[in-house]
């Protein structure tokens, strides 16, 4: 069975003007969400983008759950470095922006040694009973965490990895990797070979969970109209930014939605996304899709239109799905 869930990227660019109507918005997508048989939702973290990108996503997080029922609710990812690990959970990273290490007075040099500490003082957390942990960042002298987490054995611990030892280290320390929403197919599946192999080694479990970058439209046509500018706007971004998922591309003229979603965006009619999620699913054995409709740093498509998407999800996708 392939479960989708959803990615929500709280930011209104320029300026980040009136994040809580966008809150807001965010809290009725997710309602309907879980209506439309999403399996769950979540919410990233940066800290000074200009355009208000979600600098607190447990904050939001527990609204969510205020709203809603059964839906899974989750971090994808928090930036574990820079936060004392006692007070977190869910989906963590080690986190890329000079900004957000900046922000905290942190330097981003050590944020492999903090990620790595803090998963085990999660772990150790966890467990309800009184522990003590002695290292290079943290220094913690019998203390106990309560409640203990309902969630058995415990809360799953999703890793964010996009280059090869970050994929490692996923296998080695995470329950789950989340794979970039951005990367072709074919780096897809070679980025899960890296994350398997590391996982049993370490004598895991893999669990994949493939983030996409996702539109269900009556067509390829009306998805190209409404979503196409949105996601583009956000790959030059991003590529400008130099991020690894775009490296074949020479200039932003490459950015072209018509040229490019192939194999790299799900999108189209209601038929075609159900037949590219199973393709997808059999390429690199997940069965979990975070979905991401949309884009902070482009600021849409607009609250309408994630409404309606949403819908279609749950009307002409997500029943379609249940016999893989």
């Amino acid at each position: 069975m392939i479960k989708l869930g959803l990615y929500s990227s709280i930011a209104n660019p320029p300026r980040g003007d009136d994040m809580d109507r966008c809150v807001q918005e965010t809290l009725v997508e997710a309602e309907l969400a879980e209506a439309c048989g999403f399996s769950g939702f979540f919410f990233g973290e940066h800290h000074q983008d200009r355009d208000g990108f979600l600098p607190s996503p447990l904050v939001v997080c527990s609204a969510v759950a205020a709203r809603t029922k059964k839906i899974q609710i989750g971090t994808s990812v928090l930036l574990l470095p820079l936060h004392h690990p006692l007070w977190v959970a869910l989906g963590v990273g080690i986190g890329y922006q000079d900004a957000d290490f900046r922000a905290m007075g942190i330097e981003k040099k050590h944020r492999v040694g903090r990620f790595e500490e803090g998963i085990e003082i999660l772990r150790k957390a966890w467990t309800g009973e009184n522990f003590s942990h002695k290292g290079r960042y943290f220094d913690i002298e019998n203390v106990r965490v309560t409640p203990k987490p309902i969630q058995k054995p415990n809360p799953p611990i999703w890793i964010g990895a996009w280059v090869p030892a970050a994929l490692e280290r996923a296998g080695r320390l995470g329950d789950a990797v989340v794979m970039s929403p951005s990367w072709p197919l074919s780096e897809s599946t070679a980025a899960v070979k890296i994350y398997r192999k590391a996982a049993l080694a370490a004598g895991n479990k893999p669990e994949v969970v493939m983030m996409r970058d996702a539109w269900v439209a009556d067509s390829l046509e009306d998805a190209t109209r409404v979503y196409g500018p949105e996601v583009m706007g956000a790959y030059k971004y991003y590529w400008r930014n130099g991020a690894n998922a775009f490296h074949e591309f020479s200039s932003e003229d490459d950015f072209q939605f018509e040229r490019i979603w192939k194999d790299r965006i799900i999108t189209g009619a209601p038929e075609t996304c159900v037949a590219e999620f199973k393709r997808w699913s059999e390429a690199t054995g997940s069965t979990y899709f975070l979905l991401r409709l949309r884009h902070a740093h482009s600021g849409g498509p607009p609250h309408k239109e994630i409404m309606r998407a949403i819908e279609r999800f749950g009307k002409g996708v997500i029943p379609y799905l249940g016999d893989c």
